[in-house]
């Protein structure tokens, strides 16, 4: 069986007011993947919909296609909702066959402002997988929105697209939607408007896998950015082991400022999929990163100006420190003993990290576990740090939301898991029926989840398990369901939904 790529679903709460100093965003968006800056799946909206019925458009605000295939998660900013998906659903017929696409929406009526399209990256099919689509979710900072294309390209956007003109110094945007084998395009009023681009294949040296998936994290001046570095197209071993998995991109030139050394890419058992959160402890700005290697790292966060070439590691805590260190890549295929990965992104709150990780879905073992472990220390803290491990039913791509004392995450096993955040032990465990790709959102005093058989399920938080509701929507459900402004957004593989309490429905 092939690999697949998705946008990693995956990862915590509770930084400093000192750490929200940078964005221009409304109080209520959500312009980034998780809670800002932590990456915790929860969010302090109110009056958001137990249930609703899209058939009859009870408590469906919009909805609107998107392609046939969305890994990512949606964002939302200053009026727009931001998505990836693919062009099996054109929009525009210039743009015609399999492309990767970001789709700018409206956000009172799901009308379409503008989209980005990208061409596959046609050598290898391991590098752009057909259909994926673009992964990696938006993350926006006042009129500029950041991301990772399908080419493993981060650009930098204007949130108004092209309509209020081309605002540069990239312009050329006609020559970057086209493919290599057919002329320029004349960009119009429906496209995204490029302000620079920075290749990661050429400029770290990557080889991605699968797909390119990260969502990016910024802070102050930079963007930390997961690579998407991989293993080979036969899966025997990593093609780039000396590029990065993750670098520190300047967001106002798209420079490639420093980069990890830890040899991360060495012990890549299939990819990197994680994306970077940050932290503070005791005083000390951490990138936390959860590497291919199943290991989780803190770098030291760069201060304003600085010219260091290299991330300069803090700590690591590997995840699992028993499984095979040596030959990895015989492990392949085996679903009894192999390393572990992590899908999930790390969330940090109150002083402790969450993080799911266990064997690769498609190559590695069944067994998949959660973590707690403290964030402070210094150098290999696997030993002293451990707090509590709590066995998940089987392989785990959700990033944990923990909110009031309780942690909560989802598996492949179809199970949603309540646990308590203090020693480990499960409050509750919850048979969803299908497996789960996609983190889930604490909000309003529920938990929104969805599974790949496109069964949404809305639980109440807390520790007494309550099923509120159940809807079957239309198809799989792969991306994490976010709250904002009053609106609960859920995106399926082909549409996305805009939920909001009273609503009548429209299309």
């Amino acid at each position: 069986m092939h690999s697949q790529p998705f946008a990693l679903r995956l990862l915590a709460a509770g930084l400093a007011v000192a750490l929200i100093a940078t964005t221009t965003a409304r109080a209520a968006d959500r312009p980034q993947w998780g809670e800002q800056y932590s990456r915790n799946m929860v969010s302090a909206e109110k009056g958001l919909p137990a249930s609703f019925d899209p058939d009859s458009g009870r408590n469906v605000k919009w909805s609107v296609p998107l392609g046939s295939e969305c890994y990512s998660t949606p964002v939302i900013a200053d009026g727009k909702v931001l998505i990836g998906t693919n062009n099996n659903e054109p929009r525009d017929p210039r743009h015609d066959g399999d492309r990767g696409v970001m789709m700018c929406f409206n956000e009172a009526d799901g009308k379409l402002v503008w989209q980005l399209v990208v061409p596959k990256l046609s050598a290898d099919i391991f590098f752009d997988w057909p259909r994926a689509g673009m992964c990696s979710p938006a993350t926006v900072e006042g009129d500029r929105v950041y991301t990772v294309t399908n080419r493993d390209e981060v650009v930098c956007l204007d949130l108004n697209g092209l309509a209020d003109g081309n605002d540069g110094p990239f312009r050329d945007e006609g020559r970057h939607t086209a493919p290599q084998d057919q002329p320029a395009m004349k960009p119009g009023p429906l496209d995204a408007d490029i302000l620079w681009v920075l290749d990661l294949r050429t400029a770290a040296g990557v080889r991605p896998h699968d797909s390119a998936h990260s969502s990016i994290l910024l802070d102050g001046q930079f963007l930390y950015v997961n690579t998407s570095n991989g293993l080979t197209s036969k899966h025997d071993g990593v093609d780039k082991p000396n590029a990065p998995s993750l670098v520190a991109v300047d967001k106002a030139t798209g420079r490639l400022v420093a980069r990890e050394r830890e040899g991360i890419s060495t012990r890549i058992f299939h990819s990197t999929w994680s994306s970077p959160a940050l932290a503070e402890v005791d005083g000390r700005r951490l990138v936390l990163f959860a590497g291919g290697d199943g290991v989780v790292y803190a770098f030291d966060a760069l201060k304003p100006a600085e010219s260091a070439e290299s991330l300069k590691c803090v700590w690591r805590f590997d995840c699992d420190p028993t499984a095979p260190k040596k030959d990895i890549h015989s492990y392949v295929r085996n679903r009894r003993e192999s390393p572990s990965n992590i899908k999930s992104m790390p969330v940090f709150h109150d002083g402790r990290v969450y993080v799911t990780y266990g064997g690769d879905i498609w190559w590695g073992k069944n067994k998949a576990w959660m973590k707690c472990f403290d964030a402070s220390g210094t150098g290999d803290i696997t030993e002293t740090a451990l707090r509590w491990t709590y066995p998940v039913e089987q392989h785990c791509c959700s990033t944990p939301s923990v909110h009031d004392g309780l942690v909560y995450t989802a598996d492949c096993g179809g199970k949603v898991h309540c646990v308590d955040a203090a020693t480990g032990r499960a409050c509750w465990v919850h048979d969803a029926g299908r497996d789960m790709w996609a983190s889930t959102l604490v909000a309003d005093g529920k938990v929104y989840i969805g599974t790949r058989s496109g069964q949404f399920w809305v639980l109440a938080a807390g520790r007494k398990k309550q099923v509120l509701s159940t809807v079957r929507l239309d198809a799989a459900v792969i991306s994490t369901p976010v709250a904002a402004n009053g609106t609960l957004y859920v995106g399926t593989m082909k549409r996305l939904y805009a939920l909001r309490e009273g609503e009548a429905g429209r299309e």
